[in-house]
């Protein structure tokens, strides 16, 4: 389980880099005595974050690590356009990987993560885009292995659109398959890596949106149906879902019953599911921080709850049941 910090989280203010800075150390400054060590194993960080420190000089690494917190680095440059395709992307980043990820390691970071990303729509994803990030993705994974990290594999099926949950499904597999084929060409240690899929959900824009048992079935037979039993955890990104959602979904695909079928820890990634409260809180106020510190531990508590499929409902947040699609 581990919380996504990007430098595009600091909304609820001016975007400095001080104020970027500020945000991180409340987030990682909190008390020893909220055991957020317990809720939270990674944090993936950003380049800029690894090598911060704290306003008294202590790397941030190092403030992970006392929480008992494992540092991560997001690697990948970002996405590009897909020549002949319309409007797909692939993402960019392997030319010089293997040299960023072992002065990565060198820092204090011990995993990675690579977001790769698929839209649903007319023709799409094409097959075309979804080797290209199925090989890409690949590529990334063992260079990261190379450097002795371990790598997150993210290929995003995008929740933008009108498409029912049963579309997302058919094409989550298809992009799951597609992606664990090229693995195995690879010969990436599946041991030794990590999954952070998309749950499979209706379209944001759809008309009839599916309950958190549908969710729960329709995802865990996905898994099922693609991804190997080697690989030992998997971590779902909370793809603009509400705070709420995301945890009320994670409580439901852990509870989910099939005996014997379900081999992985079933976890979570969030970026904005565990930060929209955090954000509202603090404001950039100095004296929010106690507030702010203290919706991330409610927000990381419930989706710890959640992956034990334990998650009664009963943490509230400011962000709460509020929308945090972005239009991708």
């Amino acid at each position: 389980s581990n919380l996504e910090n990007s430098p595009e989280a600091v909304v609820s203010t001016q975007s400095t880099g001080e104020n970027r800075r500020s945000y991180r150390e409340l987030l990682f400054s909190l008390s020893k005595d909220t055991n957020i060590g317990n809720y939270l194993g990674g944090c993936i960080l950003f380049e800029e974050t690894l090598y911060q420190n704290a306003a008294d000089g202590t790397p941030f690494v190092k403030m992970l690590n006392d929480h008992g917190i494992i540092p991560g680095i997001k690697v990948d440059k970002g996405v590009q356009p897909l020549p002949g395709t319309d409007g797909e992307t692939v993402t960019q980043g392997i030319d010089g990987l293997l040299d960023r990820c072992k002065k990565y390691k060198a820092a204090g970071a011990q995993f990675a993560k690579w977001r790769a990303v698929l839209k649903i729509g007319n023709n799409q994803p094409s097959e075309l885009s979804i080797q290209e990030n199925a090989v890409t993705l690949a590529r990334y994974a063992t260079i990261c292995q190379q450097a002795g990290l371990v790598p997150i594999v993210e290929p995003e099926v995008l929740c933008d659109g009108e498409h029912t949950i049963e579309q997302c499904q058919q094409v989550t597999e298809k992009v799951l398959a597609a992606t664990y084929k090229a693995c195995n060409d690879h010969h990436l240690y599946l041991e030794g890596s990590l999954l952070k899929p998309n749950m499979v959900t209706s379209g944001m824009q759809c008309s009839v949106q599916a309950t958190p048992e549908q969710v729960a079935e329709a995802t865990v037979v996905t898994l099922q149906r693609t991804v190997p039993a080697s690989v030992v955890g998997i971590t779902f990104l909370s793809g603009g879902q509400s705070e709420e959602n995301a945890t009320v979904n994670l409580d439901a695909i852990n509870r989910y019953q099939d005996p014997g079928r379900k081999p992985w820890y079933l976890a979570f990634s969030y970026g904005r599911a565990l930060q929209a409260s955090v954000l509202k809180a603090w404001q950039g106020k100095t004296e929010n921080v106690p507030a702010a510190q203290k919706e991330l531990e409610k927000r990381a508590y419930a989706n710890h709850m959640a992956c034990l499929g334990k998650y009664a409902g009963d943490v509230s947040g400011a962000s709460g049941k509020e929308s945090l699609f972005v239009a991708n």
